[in-house]
Formats: C-alpha cells, sequence, structure tokens
C-alpha cells in the first residue's frame, strides 16, 4: 500500500473505534436512538448471550429501551457502565472490516440491589452504510462475572445523562 491508502485505512479503522466508543456511551447515557442507530438499518446479527439473539437491531433496541429507561419514583433503577478495550480492527475490502474488543463491565441494579461486574469480548463485524460505518454483526461472549449484594449503607447518586449525538454535535462546533 502506499502512504495515501495507509493513511486512509488508518483513518477507516479509527472511525470503526469511534462508532463502537458511541455505541458504548450510548449504553451508559441511556440513549436509544443512538443506540440504534449504531447498526445497519436492516439485518444486523446480534448475541448478547443472556438478553438474547436477534437477526436485527430493533427487538435489542426495545429491550435496552426498557431496560435502560425504566424508572421508579422518577429515578432510573440500572446504572451501566460500559469499557471497551484492546480493539483489534481488520479491514476486509472498502466496505467491510471485522473487529474484537474486550469489555469491562459494571451495573448496579436497584431493582435487585445488586452490582454486578463482568467481563467478555465482543466478535464484531462492520459494513460501510451511506458513508458511515454501523455495525452489522456484535456477538458477545461473557468470560466471567460477579454478582454480589448492595450493602444498606450504599448511596447512589443519579447524574446527569445527555445524548450521545448532542455531545458530539456540541464538541464538533467552533
Amino acid at each position: 500500500m502506499d502512504l495515501t491508502q495507509r493513511i486512509d485505512a488508518l483513518e477507516q479503522i479509527e472511525e470503526i473505534k469511534n462508532l463502537k466508543h458511541r455505541y458504548w456511551r450510548a449504553c451508559d447515557g441511556k440513549d436509544p436512538k443512538t443506540f440504534r442507530d449504531c447498526f445497519i438499518r436492516v439485518g444486523a446479527s446480534i448475541d448478547y448471550g443472556q438478553l438474547g439473539s436477534f437477526d436485527d437491531a430493533d427487538p435489542m433496541t426495545e429491550i435496552f429501551t426498557q431496560i435502560a429507561l425504566h424508572t421508579v419514583d422518577g429515578k432510573h433503577v440500572i446504572y451501566d457502565m460500559h469499557h471497551g478495550v484492546h480493539p483489534e480492527i481488520a479491514l476486509i475490502d472498502k466496505y467491510t472490516a471485522k473487529g474484537r474488543w474486550t469489555l469491562r463491565f459494571r451495573q448496579v441494579n436497584l431493582m435487585d440491589h445488586t452490582e454486578t461486574i463482568s467481563t467478555g469480548e465482543y466478535s464484531d463485524e462492520y459494513r460501510l452504510e451511506d458513508g458511515h460505518w454501523k455495525m452489522s454483526k456484535c456477538h458477545f461472549t461473557e468470560t466471567w462475572s460477579i454478582r454480589r449484594p448492595l450493602t444498606a449503607d450504599t448511596v447512589i447518586t443519579e447524574g446527569t445523562f445527555a445524548r450521545v449525538d448532542a455531545m458530539c454535535t456540541e464538541s464538533a462546533a467552533p
């Protein structure tokens, strides 16, 4: 590859990394619209283990919306933290790529008063759709997890959840 091709490949890989980070921010930010927009329009292969397997992103988006936006007495009851590390991205051709990530996940569940910490591996495929990289496959395999009760003196403080796309727009402004 010449220098121009190498730079283009690096830019494409960086766009894919940004896509995956936007996806995790949408998960943590309780943003179903941005969550859904990270996948191809039709036919995404999704397998999230216990949460289910799907052949399109819409059913998973519905589950995500029910869980992430569930409130009791006006307060959210599920708090997630996704940290993706160790990306391996390979461009297959001009329109497709594959990726692998390790996830560090933490969840506080106020419905059952538990904290869960887990890790696992994502196996992804990406497709260029309308000039933007989207996930066409997103499979997660859990490696291990710990679930423990929250103690009676645990204090949970809810902050503000901002839409991911709004933050990106604001930060892009001069």
